[in-house]
């Protein structure tokens, strides 16, 4: 291979096509700034056959105040753009401050960012172009990573939708359909994105979220990831937030120790998976002047954890959640939670809780069932039952082993560089007659 073909991308800070022109705050929400083609490529290696562009929007941060953002779209090789397709809004697992982590980086060919789950993700997003359908990959962290904030992710992949509806070789028009996907990190995402819609962008049909493993209370999480072997993702949680919210940037001000500090950077500057090897077993308390739960009980920083718990806005679109019941590191009771939170806002919730896979096995084995639900969303189809069920495992049918078979497909043609293109008809498209 060409090694001039694989010439590292300029990291996000130091590319131009991130700067927005001058006067940008005067668009609309959504308006594309900016747009280029680019090559993607498998873990930066293997080139992928797609088509893909980025698009540079106006956006918001947590505050309203006027910023732009990324998203990387996506047609399935030599789609044609005159055919009606529904677009899939992925929000990926980003879990991370570095911007190496950024999808619009991490995806391209070149892209040195050992430890990125979106670049595993890849791999499952690759069968939604399969399908036939567009896809959008929102930077929903911002341009400063800010892994965990709330409503942040909504705007950012909104007006990503918006954007893309508006991306003349996409072919989409403003009825097309959406259907939001993400997993962990991203199903937190996912979550905010479905939340703000119906106030932020109204005017979006979403006909359904799946959520995997969508996190649900993040304060929970802290404080059993504390010491375990996933202590680096609460790290990372604080090394981003410490920005946003003054009570948190005071406490590792005043209250972490050097080593405190040392161990905040590191996770800083890391991957999720390099943060999660390099600090398994770290106890904030070794690196605090006084007890963890002394410090917590502040009441600015519970008032913090208050506004990171998802839950508290109801979506409008009918949601499938998918959770590990032995997950290791998003708690089933924390997702319990949420899902209760959004059925008493009247919101219709299809809740599965799978009994064999954990964590990152369920990333994968809750595909099938994601994307096969979102297609029934997409073709119109009614939701029928939005009870609880827990299951063996969500792949034991002839549909889920079906979809396990296509998965194995979709993985062999992309760590073989072969075409992405369509192989089915995408789903049914015909704009609905939406309630006022």
């Amino acid at each position: 291979m060409d090694m001039d073909v694989l010439r590292k991308p300029p990291l996000p800070s130091t590319d131009p096509f991130y700067r927005p022109p001058k006067h940008f705050a005067a668009e609309p929400a959504g308006a594309i700034l900016r747009s280029r083609r680019v090559d993607l490529a498998l873990f930066g290696l293997v080139p992928q056959q797609v088509s893909a562009w980025q698009l540079l929007y106006r956006s918001c941060d947590l505050h309203g105040t006027p910023e732009a953002a990324v998203t990387t779209v996506l047609l399935p090789l030599d789609a044609d753009p005159r055919q009606a397709r529904p677009l899939l809004a992925f929000q990926t697992a980003m879990d991370a401050v570095s911007e190496k982590c950024s999808p619009s980086y991490s995806l391209r060919l070149g892209a040195r960012a050992l430890g990125s789950a979106t670049q595993f993700e890849w791999l499952l997003v690759a069968n939604a172009l399969r399908r036939g359908w567009a896809v959008s990959i929102a930077d929903h962290e911002g341009p400063r990573g800010n892994f965990g904030a709330p409503r942040e992710p909504g705007y950012r992949g909104l007006d990503g939708i918006r954007a893309a509806l508006r991306f003349a070789p996409l072919g989409l028009r403003p009825e097309t359909p959406v259907a939001v996907w993400g997993y962990s990190g991203g199903g937190m995402a996912g979550s905010w994105l479905v939340e703000m819609a119906p106030t932020y962008a109204p005017e979006i049909d979403i006909v359904g979220a799946a959520l995997g493993a969508p996190v649900g209370d993040p304060g929970q999480v802290f404080v059993r990831l504390n010491g375990s072997h996933y202590a680096g993702l609460p790290a990372i949680v604080i090394a981003a937030l410490r920005r946003l919210y003054p009570a948190l940037g005071a406490m590792i001000q005043n209250e972490l120790t050097r080593d405190g500090h040392r161990l905040v950077a590191r996770a800083e500057n890391s991957t999720p998976l390099i943060a999660i090897l390099a600090l398994a077993g770290k106890k904030m308390d070794d690196y605090l002047t006084r007890p963890l739960a002394e410090v917590l009980a502040a009441p600015d920083l519970q008032a913090m954890f208050d506004d990171l718990r998802l839950g508290n806005s109801t979506p409008a679109c009918p949601l499938l959640v998918v959770q590990p019941v032995h997950d290791q590191v998003i708690h089933m009771d924390g997702v319990d939670g949420q899902v209760d939170r959004y059925r008493r806002g009247g919101a219709a919730v299809t809740y599965v809780r799978d009994r064999l896979s954990e964590h990152f096995s369920g990333l994968v084995l809750t595909t099938p069932i994601s994307l096969n639900w979102l297609a029934d969303r997409l073709a119109g189809q009614p939701v029928g039952d939005t009870g609880d069920s827990t299951v063996w495992s969500v792949v034991a049918s002839p549909s889920g082993i079906r979809g396990l078979w296509e998965m194995a497909r979709t993985a062999a043609l992309v760590a073989l560089g072969r075409p992405l293109r369509q192989e089915t008809e995408p789903v049914a498209t015909i704009p609905r007659v939406r309630a006022a």
